[in-house]
């Protein structure tokens, strides 16, 4: 079977001898060395001042929420996996949808001013696939109207936009570590921060809320543990690499399937793309389909990302129209796996 993705695993003796210096401290978790080695290594990679290694990335937007103390509306995406929306539910939340723009797939700035209420606290974007929300718009608005903005830039590991991190912008961003990311740690995600304070802060709320016996603000458990951290130690050296090899893929596919009439998506001008995920639209759900029943019988397995619009999901009291999101999920949009194998036969498959 040729997955959506294939995690890449290191090599076994490298986590082993990581696994060795466990045994030997005895410290599994509460912040050991390797998970303090590795939140050291991923600012340095990554450019950002602080960074905070949690448990999820579903938990690091819930305390991203939560530290900036958001309480009311959350305007956000309906074109993004579930945990998004879930997470500001969680936290007791109300999300407002706004249509994405159909061909970067991300937030379309220009219809967020009119969702706005005065109940409205933040706005919540997605980096979907790695491509850039409109940073400088949105950040425009958020001064304009006073409001908080979080990235949840699960797929954005290691990008770059005019030279600088994406995870720069923003108040907080949000990484998932998930076995099927471009970096992982098995399970896992972080929090980007901009500031002492909210470093500070986010620290205690990750942990409980206290340190050692002084407690100091409501916190929760979303630290993660030394094994998690060593297999982010292994696999973090070889992210180079592995961004070099699915470039190399994705140019192979962009060179195969054009001319077929799949519309693919341009990586911006000035921005460091990760390749994280190949997207491609199809005219038509019928072609969707059939192409996807083609690879499945021959143990290729696409999916559809994402489905369905979180708009329409069925446990939201309140519901907005996003009929871009809607097209784009039931109609439209398929994406195609971006594993380490160069595998010819989906081209010749959606020929």
């Amino acid at each position: 079977m040729i997955n959506v993705t294939k995690s890449y695993l290191p090599p076994i003796d490298e986590y082993i001898k990581r696994l060795e210096k466990i045994w030997a401290s005895g410290w599994l978790t509460n912040n050991g060395e390797m998970v303090l080695e590795l939140e050291a290594k991923l600012a340095e990679y990554l450019g950002v001042p602080y960074i905070h290694y949690v448990s999820n990335g579903t938990i690091a937007i819930q305390i991203a929420l939560r530290a900036l103390e958001i309480q009311g509306e959350v305007i956000t995406t309906p074109f993004s996996y579930v945990a998004t929306t879930n997470s500001i539910l969680w936290e007791h939340c109300q999300p407002v949808f706004v249509d994405i723009d159909a061909h970067a797939f991300c937030i379309d700035p220009k219809k967020i001013e009119s969702a706005i209420t005065e109940r409205t606290q933040a706005i919540l974007a997605v980096h979907v696939y790695g491509y850039p929300s409109d940073v400088e718009t949105i950040e425009a608005i958020a001064k304009k109207y006073n409001l908080k903005v979080i990235y949840d830039a699960a797929h954005a590991f290691g990008c770059k936009l005019n030279g600088s991190s994406l995870l720069n912008y923003g108040d907080i961003s949000t990484l998932s570590f998930h076995a099927t990311k471009l970096f992982h740690t098995v399970e896992g995600g972080a929090i980007v921060t901009h500031t002492p304070q909210m470093a500070d802060m986010i620290n205690k709320m990750k942990s409980f809320g206290h340190l050692g016996d002084e407690y100091y603000i409501l916190g929760v458990n979303g630290k993660n543990s030394e094994f998690h951290a060593a297999m982010g130690l292994c696999v973090l050296p070889n992210v180079t690499d592995i961004v070099k090899r699915r470039r190399s893929i994705c140019e192979m596919y962009n060179a195969e399937l054009s001319g077929l009439g799949i519309v693919f998506s341009n990586i911006p001008q000035n921005y460091d793309y990760n390749y994280a995920y190949y997207p491609v639209v199809f005219q038509a759900e019928a072609q969707l389909l059939a192409v996807k029943q083609a690879l499945n019988s021959n143990q290729v397995n696409p999916r559809r990302y994402f489905y369905p619009s979180l708009n329409t999901l069925p446990f939201l009291q309140t519901r907005q129209s996003c009929p871009v999101s809607r097209i784009l999920v039931l109609v439209y949009c398929a994406c195609l796996f971006m594993t380490a194998w160069r595998n010819r036969m989906l081209c010749e498959f959606l020929r």
